[in-house]
């Protein structure tokens, strides 16, 4: 429910990759934060500076290559980046004074933020890359819209069960037929797993929410006593299944890449794999209006949804984009078409009402 920042070597290896491909948008300026260079002087279009809010590392690296970069040559409409976290954006929105025109988070602080009346309602007719786009209407909410798709799933040890693989959570939890340690995430990295432990134990991807809390918890008992960790770290996965420490494990995907294009006998199941987003929304009394619709339906568009793709592993919301993209790079993301069936959208309503409740049963479930 939080930014979320995908290790440094993993943007850097899909920037050496997606070179050639994206050398029309333009080159990597100096990123993270301050103001893309404008490509257009003398050119007559608007010199103006939009100011955008992002978690910054990695993340607003790629945004920077693959957006930012892109729309202040199209446009002429320079990007300043700015890092700052929740409380402080909220305050400044509250005392009418942002000074920030688009903020890019996750989902949930696109809802918090609808929720506290900090944001505008979207006129998706400005958003013409909307338009018939196959964009999941979870994601095209009244103040917000999702941008890109990231995932947890199930990874495991090839070498573990005799040349068998789990395909399921219900695999996962069966420790008898798939012997051997587990891992899932702790509360410190994100939500619970608690979809997992549903889809474990027979409810069907479409079933899922409103999650029944209670039956979630005495799956959770059945797998309990295989748990050898309790994840907090996207890198902890990968190194406990690299130790052979654990067989199975939940993680982040894109976190065990660059261990597999290195010859560990490791690998995805994406069968009920969680999808989360990060989004756009507008603060209320964003100074450059104009211009916020601009970047947002810019960053919508399947050729910018796919440059975006092959230099960070975060997903197009836009189907369109998977035309555009290598198949190698398709084929590891979690909105392709494949990967869309096998999994699902966290409900992020039912969780921010639901969080504080279900944090603490989880504590107490883990330390019990």
């Amino acid at each position: 429910m939080r930014d979320v920042r995908i290790d440094r070597r993993l943007f850097l290896r899909g920037v050496g990759g997606a070179a050639a491909g994206l050398a029309a948008a333009s080159a990597l300026s100096a990123c993270g934060t301050g103001s893309s260079r404008s490509t257009t002087a003398g050119s007559g279009k608007s010199s103006k500076t939009l100011v955008v809010r992002n978690s910054g590392g990695t993340y607003g690296e790629a945004n920077q290559k693959a957006v930012y970069d892109a729309f202040t040559k199209e446009t002429g409409i320079q990007i300043k980046v700015v890092n700052i976290a929740y409380a402080q954006l909220l305050a400044q929105i509250k005392q009418g004074r942002p000074q920030f025109d688009v903020i890019d988070t996750s989902m949930a602080d696109v809802v918090r933020f609808k929720d506290q009346d900090a944001t505008e309602v979207l006129d998706y007719d400005r958003l013409k890359s909307t338009k018939n786009a196959g964009i999941a209407e979870s994601l095209m909410m009244s103040h917000g819209i999702g941008k890109n798709y990231w995932a947890s799933v199930m990874a495991y040890r090839t070498d573990a069960f005799d040349g068998r693989k789990p395909e399921s959570w219900a695999d996962f939890w069966d420790t008898k037929a798939f012997k051997g340690s587990r891992a899932l995430q702790a509360r410190d990295a994100d939500l619970p797993e608690l979809e997992f432990a549903l889809l474990a134990d027979g409810v069907p991807l479409d079933k899922l929410y409103p999650l029944d809390v209670e039956r979630a918890f005495k799956s959770l008992d059945n797998i309990r006593g295989s748990v050898r960790k309790y994840w907090d770290t996207g890198a902890l996965p990968g190194v406990l299944l690299g130790r052979e420490e654990v067989v199975a494990t939940s993680v982040w995907h894109g976190r065990l890449d660059a261990l597999i294009k290195g010859g560990s006998p490791l690998a995805y199941q994406w069968n009920g794999a969680r999808r989360q987003s990060n989004g756009f929304c507008i603060p209320k009394g964003a100074a450059n209006l104009d211009a916020a619709y601009q970047l947002v339906d810019f960053a919508l568009r399947p050729d910018i949804q796919a440059a975006y793709a092959e230099v960070y592993p975060m997903a197009p919301v836009v189907p369109a984009a998977y035309k555009k993209l290598s198949p190698a790079a398709a084929d590891n993301l979690a909105s392709s078409p494949e990967h869309l069936k096998s999994g699902f959208d966290l409900d992020v309503e039912w969780w921010i009402k639901n969080e504080a409740a279900v944090s603490k049963r989880w504590q107490e479930w883990v330390n019990a």
